[in-house]
């Protein structure tokens, strides 16, 4: 859920947005409804918003006031003025978009998934260098590393630990883990093959890449098949049999 802050000193507006709102956008969770750039200061600090929605002229404190007092600003912001001679100075604040009262429905839909895809990117960012600095930790074990899976719903940040096998789908990955669960991947398998190769995945299959440490059993066959820790039955390609033999010999000595 993308945590949202109304900011308006009109409450008729404020009600129309919020209603708007909870029509079309389910992916928000409107945190705050302020009347005031005061309220909403306190608001923010207490709420951490990903996203606002401020109008401008306001009195007192007008919405580039308490922009300005904020300083570090770590949310998106829509503006909703009824005046345009304010867009200018409103874009020079990285503003997603900027809205006309009477705010029209579509428009207001539009905004919010351009802020929408703004926040999913910084976040998917923020998880892949997490993931990259704790894979450049020091570690006696491999399977310690951390992957950052992006979906079409978001991102999951997972331990190669927990990942059991790949398996590919077109330009598609499935992952499969423990428990039944499954993350698809809009990247094809052979990526994550050269991503994965030191960490002891391997390619058995055209179809799929496996973690060595989750094998729990080999029946022998042209290229045999691999029994998984969750009870998938892998099969091994003829010219793989060799390699993934070798390769198990090496993680499990024998």
């Amino acid at each position: 859920m993308i945590r949202a802050v109304l900011i308006d000193d009109e409450i008729r507006l404020l009600n129309g947005l919020q209603t708007m709102l909870n029509r079309n956008c389910p992916q928000l969770d409107v945190v705050a409804v302020c009347r005031s750039a005061d309220e909403a200061l306190i608001k923010i600090k207490e709420t951490s918003p990903d996203l606002i929605f401020l109008d401008i002229a306001m009195p007192g404190k007008d919405g580039f006031a308490l922009l300005t007092e904020i300083g570090d600003i770590r949310f998106r912001i829509i503006f909703v003025s009824a005046h345009d001679e304010y867009s200018l100075r409103a874009f020079k604040f990285s503003a997603v978009d900027y809205l006309l009262k009477p705010v029209a429905e579509d428009e207001l839909v539009a905004a919010v998934k351009k802020a929408e895809q703004s926040i999913f990117q910084e976040q998917t960012l923020r998880k892949s260098v997490e993931a990259l600095m704790h894979n450049l930790k020091p570690q006696t074990n491999t399977q310690e590393k951390k992957l950052c899976l992006v979906t079409l719903a978001g991102f999951h940040v997972v331990s190669l630990s927990d990942i059991v096998y790949c398996e590919a789908e077109g330009p598609y990955t499935n992952f499969y883990f423990l428990k039944d669960k499954r993350i698809c991947v809009s990247r094809p398998l052979v990526d994550f093959e050269l991503l994965l190769s030191d960490d002891n995945f391997l390619r058995v299959h055209k179809s799929f890449l496996i973690n060595l440490y989750h094998t729990r059993e080999y029946r022998r066959g042209e290229g045999g098949v691999v029994i998984m820790s969750n009870d998938a039955e892998i099969y091994v390609s003829r010219r793989k049999k060799d390699i993934f033999l070798e390769k198990i010999k090496d993680v499990f000595k024998h």
